[in-house]
Formats: C-alpha cells, structure tokens, sequence
C-alpha cells in the first residue's frame, strides 16, 4: 500500500499525472533532442575540463586568466539573473501588488541563474573542490572576489527563502508555507543590500586593471554603470521571460487578460526607459569628464558607438515612443535589445576591450569546449526553469492559498 502511495505521489508530483511510458513519449520532441544535444557536448566539454585541465579544454593563459566563462557565465549571467531584485523587490518592498504575477516567476528566474552561474563557476577554478572555503576555512577581507563569493552564496540562500512559499504549497506544507511568508519581506530587505552591492563589485573587478581595459570602458564609474544596467537587464528579462511564458504556458493561466498583461509590459518598459536615461546620462557625463574624445577614432571608437547608441540609446528612445503610444509589441523589441546589450557590454568590458593594444595574432579566442560548456549549461538553466513552471504555482495560484494572495 505505501509502496502504491509513493508511486502516486511521484506520478502526479514529477511526472504531471502520466506513466512513465507516457511521460518518455511526450518528452521526444524536436526542442527536447536539440537540448539533449546540447546537453551531451556540455557534459563533455565538462568531464574533459576535469580529467584534462585547463591546458588541452581552454584557450586561457596567464595572459588571459578570464576568458569566455568569466565573461558569459558570470558577468552576463548574473545581469540577467536581477528580475529578482528589481520585480521581487517592487512588489515585496514597495508594495506594487499590480505586478505580483510577475513576482514568482522573477524569482525563480534569479533563483536558477545564480545556481547555475556558480555551477558554470566551478569549471573555471583551479581548485574547484575548495569553492566553500571562503564560507568558513579562508577569509579575505581586502579581495572583491572574496565579497562577490559570499555575496553569491548569501543571495542564493535569500532567493530560496523567497521561492520556498512556492515549494510549500506544490506539496502542501501549510504551516511551513506561513513560516517563509513571514521571512519573505526580510529575505527582500536583505536581498537588495546583497544583490546591488555584487552587480556593482563586477564593476568594481576591473577598477584594477586601467592600463589593460581600453579607455572608452574604463572607467571610476564602473560599479555604477554594471549595477543600472544589470537593473534594465533584470526587467529586461521579465518582459522577454514572460512574454514567451505567457504564450507557451497560457493553459496554466486562469483569466489571463492580454490587454492587461499588455498594459503590465508597457510599464515595465517605463521603468526600463528610465534606467536607460540615467545611466546614458551617467555615461556622457563620465565622457566629458575624462575628455574621451579622440578615443572615438578608429575600430574602438566605432565599436564604442555601435555598443552605446545602439543597445542603449535606441533601446530607450523605442521604449519612450512605445510608452507614449501604448505598443507593447516595441517594448518587448527594446527588451530584447537591452539584453543583447548588457551581453555586448559585458564581452567587450572582460575579453574585446582588455588589453586592447595587442595584435590580433596574441588575443584570445574561446576554444569550442568553452562554449559547448556555457552552452550546456544554459541548457540546464532552461530545462530545470521549465520543470518547476510545469509543477509549481509560479504562473498560477494554488486554489487553496488564492486568497491568501
């Protein structure tokens, strides 16, 4: 009998009320083998980067120390992994209840970016068996990578404090479910103060290196600019993340209004619009400043341009014209270009921009193990985000906690 219950459990819990055979069937179609695809190159690049080393698997060098995964995984894998901190945190902290369907799902999304960053961060440690020692074995209070470790390993605990309401009510753990709703406004509080000073720490990394980062991005202002931009990123990422969601998932969705949720994504792209300006605004004053000028002529000058007016400036100026006209359809456009441009940012900031003066022949280039590897485990991302929307009240509400929301 308990042998059936168990088995009752896990068939509807896990595999959403099918049979195994059945569960199997529906999973081969052609997106699922174009993961497992994926799936199999990064499991490889991963086991090869553990039996073989850095040496044979990358193209790193004591020259280039941080390469693609640095520059992917972490720098831009973090900046898109903010929904938490900028939705989580206006519904939670300041109150706009409008938006609390976007609220789980925001979560969710920093909850598995971060995992997954730090699991991608793993295969870029010598020693990676010793990650947890900063927690406890070696403390280095002067080292920024000492404060965006422990910042990763405090904001990874906050967001499963936030998400855990939504793990206790999957399995119905009533009391358990009160507890964390308890800590959740805490867990928000915190979570700001963690999450806003490791965006800006990114930043703060290269503050080190001003004779190797080309001049256009360096800049005093570092942690500033990776902070805002990883603010329009994190919204960035919940218009685009539910847009697709709602289309995809739209059987989960009770009385799913498309003109409101249209309503919903034009002002997240307000708030997107306005991070824009300010941080465009930061970044001319930054220029005028330092007198860059003539730093505008040739490749980096244009590339410099290409990146700002063009992941930035138009971005923000579609927003202004989308918020004005009421077009949700452009601000999903924009939200996808400030994305695209937090990636350019990032790229050009970690590997194109630094050390900028040598030739051609002594750059770096990523060996097509290290993108196999990011690419895997984006894969991972994307297949564990979809098995907990499938199950889990993200997109929902619980019928029997509805009214407690």
């Amino acid at each position: 009998m308990e042998r059936n219950k168990n088995s009752s459990w896990f068939r509807e819990k896990i595999l959403m009320g099918k049979t195994f055979g059945e569960y199997i069937r529906d999973c081969l179609t052609p997106w699922n083998i174009i993961a497992l695809i994926f799936l199999i190159l990064g499991i490889y690049a991963m086991i090869y980067r553990l039996v073989a080393g850095f040496g044979p698997t990358t193209n790193l060098s004591d020259e280039y120390p941080w390469g693609f995964w640095i520059a992917f995984d972490i720098l831009v894998g973090i900046a898109l992994a903010a929904p938490g901190l900028t939705i989580g945190t206006a519904v939670h902290l300041f109150g706009l209840k409008d938006y609390h369907h976007f609220a789980r799902p925001a979560i969710l999304s920093s909850l598995v970016g971060y995992i997954f960053a730090v699991f991608a961060l793993l295969f870029d440690l010598g020693r990676y068996y010793r990650v947890f020692y900063l927690i406890g074995w070696s403390w280095g209070f002067s080292s920024i990578l000492f404060l965006i470790g422990w910042h990763f390993f405090l904001y990874i605990n906050i967001s499963i404090i936030e998400f855990a309401p939504v793990v206790c009510e999957w399995l119905n753990l009533k009391r358990a479910r009160e507890f964390f709703n308890k800590l959740a406004i805490w867990a928000t509080i915190f979570g700001v103060i963690i999450a806003g000073g490791h965006q800006s720490a990114l930043g703060g990394l290269f503050l080190v290196v001003p004779s190797k980062l080309h001049p256009l991005w360096y800049s005093a202002l570092l942690p500033p600019f990776f902070l805002l931009s990883a603010i329009c990123a994190g919204i960035s990422v919940v218009i685009f993340e539910s847009s697709i969601t709602h289309r995809a998932y739209k059987h989960l969705i009770k009385d799913y209004d498309p003109v409101d949720f249209d309503a919903k994504i034009i002002g997240l792209g307000k708030a997107v619009a306005y991070g824009l300006y300010i941080y465009l605004i930061l970044k001319l004053l930054d220029f005028a400043h330092y007198e860059k000028w003539h730093y505008l002529k040739g490749f980096y000058g244009f590339w410099y341009l290409f990146e700002v007016i063009g992941f930035f400036l138009i971005p923000a100026l579609i927003l202004t014209y989308a918020v004005r006209y009421k077009q949700a359809f452009w601000v999903r456009i924009s939200a996808v270009l400030v994305m695209l441009g937090i990636l350019l940012n990032r790229f050009n900031v970690c590997l194109l921009a630094y050390k900028w003066y040598l030739p051609a022949s002594q750059k770096y280039y990523p060996a097509w193990t290290e993108v196999a590897l990011s690419a895997g485990v984006i894969t991972m991302l994307i297949l564990v985000y979809r098995f907990i929307l499938n199950r889990m009240p993200v997109l929902y509400e619980h019928p029997e906690f509805k009214s407690e929301h």
